[in-house]
C-alpha cells in the first residue's frame, strides 16, 4: 500500500515538471526580443550651459527667500499650507502609489482563506435512491440482506483551508506590470514637484504684481495731484496770456489721461488680489493686512549664476516626469511581448476536512489538490501583435516627449539667464535715472526757494521725479520676474542638491 501510495503522489509531481518543460519549449520556438534600451534625447548637451562672472550661485532651498521678502515668505508658507491645487496633486501622487502597491501584488501567490460547513439531507427515495430502486438494487435487495435504510440520508462536512493561486512569470509580464505602475508612480511624485514649482511660482509673480500696482496707484494719485496743480497754473498762465489754449487744452489732456488710467490701475489690483486668494484657497485679513505699498528686490546687481551642468537640467522635474513615463511605456511593451507567449499557471487548495466537527484539526484529516494550467496565446487573429505595435509606438511618443522636455529645459534656461542679466542691467539705468531726477527735484526746489526759478518748474521736476519712480517699480517688478523664470526654468532651485532634495519630496 505504501509503495502504490508513493507512486499514485509522483504522479502530479511528474505531470507538473513535463507541462512546465512544454512551456518552456513552446516559449522557446515563439521569437521573443529583450526588452529595448532606455531612449535618449537626440540632443547635444554642453557641460556648461552659459558662463558668467562668477563660480557658484549658492541660493536656500526655500528659492523664494532668494528674494528677501519677509511678507512674501508668509505668503508663499500660506499656499503651501492651503492651495486646492496642491492638494489635489498630492491626492494624485496617493492614488499611484495604491497603484503600485496593486501591482506589486501580481508577484506573489494569491491565497485565500476558506472555512465553511456543507449539510447534506435527502429523502431515500429520492436521489440516488430512486435511481438504485430502477436498477433493482433498491429496498427489495437490502431487505433480502437484512439492512434497512433510514427514510432521509443527511451528512454535514466541516472544511477549514485555503485556496491558492500563482502564475510563474517566465517571461516576465508581472515584473513589468509591477515596474511600469513603479514608473508611473515616479513620474506622478514628479508632477507633484512640477505642480507645487507652478503654483509657488504664480504665487510669487502675483505678489510681485500686486506689490507693484499698490505702488502704482499710489503714484499716479500723486501725479495726478501735481497734474492738477499745473492745470490751475496753465489756467491761471492762459487768463494772464501768457500761453495759448493750445498750451492749456494739453495740460488738461493730461490730467484727464491720469485720471482716466487710475480706473485701469484698479481694476488690474482687484483683479491681481482675486489671484491671491485663490492662491491662498479664499480671503486671508492677516495676509491682506501685511501686504507692502512698494517693492524692495534684494542684491538687484548680483552677477547672472555660473554655468549651468547640463546633468542639472535632466532633473528637472517636468523633465523627470518625462523620463519616468518613457520607463512606463518600456516595461508595458514588455508585458505586450509576454502576453504572446504561453502562461503556466498553478492553483489548488489545502487544509483539513471531517464530517464530525471534533475531528477538524486532526492532521490525519488534511487534504489537498494541485491543477497546473498551460495557456497559449488566444487565437484572436493580429489583436495580441497589435498590442505589441501599439505600445512600441507609445514608447515613441513618451521618448518623443522626453526628448522634447530636455530641450526644453535647455532653452529656457538660456532664455531665463539673458532675460535676468537684461533684467538687470534695465533695472540699473533706472536706479540712475532716479538719483538724476531725486537731484533735479531737489535743485529746482532751491532754485524756487532762492527766486531764480518757477513753480511750473518744480512741478515738472516732480512729475519727472514720480515717473522715474515709477519706471523704477516696473523694473523692480520685472527684475523679479526674471529671477522667478530662472528659478523656475532650474526647478525652483540653483543647485543640482536641491532639485534632487525637491524631486524626494
Amino acid at each position: 500500500m505504501t509503495q502504490g501510495f508513493d507512486r499514485v503522489e509522483s504522479i502530479p509531481i511528474r505531470i507538473m515538471f513535463a507541462l512546465a518543460a512544454g512551456a518552456l519549449l513552446a516559449g522557446c520556438s515563439i521569437p521573443f526580443s529583450q526588452l529595448p534600451p532606455t531612449p535618449e534625447p537626440a540632443v547635444e548637451l554642453q557641460d556648461q550651459v552659459a558662463a558668467s562672472e562668477v563660480d557658484g550661485f549658492p541660493q536656500p532651498l526655500a528659492w523664494w527667500e532668494s528674494f528677501a521678502d519677509p511678507v512674501l515668505n508668509q505668503v508663499v508658507e500660506a499656499v503651501l499650507e492651503t492651495n486646492f491645487d496642491l492638494a489635489q496633486a498630492v491626492a494624485r501622487v496617493d492614488q499611484a502609489r495604491a497603484r503600485a502597491r496593486i501591482a506589486d501584488a501580481v508577484v506573489y501567490p494569491l491565497v485565500n482563506p476558506v472555512a465553511g460547513i456543507e449539510d447534506f439531507d435527502t429523502p431515500t427515495n429520492a436521489g440516488i435512491g430512486a435511481q438504485l430502486d430502477e436498477l433493482g438494487l433498491g429496498s427489495e435487495l437490502t431487505e433480502a440482506f437484512g439492512i434497512t435504510l433510514p427514510e432521509r440520508l443527511g451528512l454535514t462536512t466541516y472544511t477549514f483551508g485555503a485556496e491558492f493561486a500563482y502564475e510563474v512569470d517566465f517571461w516576465g509580464r508581472n515584473r513589468n506590470t509591477r515596474l511600469a505602475a513603479g514608473a508611473q508612480q515616479l513620474a506622478s511624485e514628479s508632477d507633484y514637484v512640477v505642480a507645487r514649482i507652478s503654483v509657488l511660482a504664480e504665487t510669487v509673480r502675483t505678489y510681485l504684481e500686486l506689490v507693484d500696482l499698490r505702488r502704482q496707484r499710489e503714484l499716479a494719485f500723486e501725479n495726478i495731484e501735481i497734474l492738477g496743480e499745473r492745470e490751475a497754473l496753465a489756467q491761471s498762465r492762459y487768463e494772464s496770456g501768457l500761453i495759448d489754449a493750445l498750451g492749456l487744452y494739453a495740460m488738461r489732456r493730461a490730467l484727464r489721461d491720469a485720471r482716466a488710467g487710475l480706473p485701469q490701475l484698479e481694476a488690474g489690483l482687484a483683479e491681481a488680489e482675486a489671484r491671491l486668494w485663490i492662491l491662498l484657497g479664499g480671503f486671508r485679513d492677516d495676509i491682506d493686512g501685511s501686504l507692502p505699498d512698494a517693492l524692495s528686490i534684494a542684491d538687484s546687481g548680483e552677477p547672472v549664476p555660473a554655468g549651468i551642468p547640463a546633468d542639472l537640467l535632466v532633473q528637472r522635474p517636468d523633465v523627470a516626469s518625462a523620463r519616468q513615463r518613457m520607463e512606463a511605456a518600456r516595461f508595458a511593451l514588455g508585458v505586450r511581448r509576454a502576453e504572446l507567449l504561453p502562461a503556466l499557471s498553478l492553483s489548488g487548495s489545502i487544509g483539513l476536512q471531517a464530517t464530525d466537527a471534533g475531528d477538524w484539526f486532526d492532521p490525519d484529516q488534511w487534504f489537498r489538490n494541485l491543477s497546473v494550467n498551460l495557456l497559449g496565446p488566444a487565437i484572436q487573429g493580429s489583436r495580441l501583435r497589435d498590442n505589441v505595435e501599439l505600445a512600441e509606438a507609445q514608447l515613441n511618443e513618451a521618448a518623443a516627449a522626453y526628448g522634447s522636455s530636455v530641450v526644453t529645459a535647455v532653452n529656457e534656461v538660456e532664455a531665463a539667464l539673458a532675460g535676468l542679466e537684461a533684467g538687470r542691467r534695465r533695472h540699473d539705468v533706472l536706479v540712475s535715472f532716479l538719483d538724476e531726477a531725486l537731484a533735479e527735484s531737489g535743485l529746482q526746489g532751491e532754485r524756487y526757494s532762492a527766486g531764480i526759478g518757477s513753480y511750473e518748474e518744480v512741478l515738472s521736476a516732480a512729475q519727472l521725479l514720480v515717473g522715474a519712480r515709477a519706471a523704477l517699480s516696473a523694473a523692480e517688478r520685472d527684475l523679479g520676474f526674471s529671477r522667478l523664470a530662472l528659478h523656475r526654468a532650474l526647478g525652483g532651485a540653483w543647485t543640482a542638491d536641491d532639485i534632487q532634495y525637491l524631486s524626494n519630496e
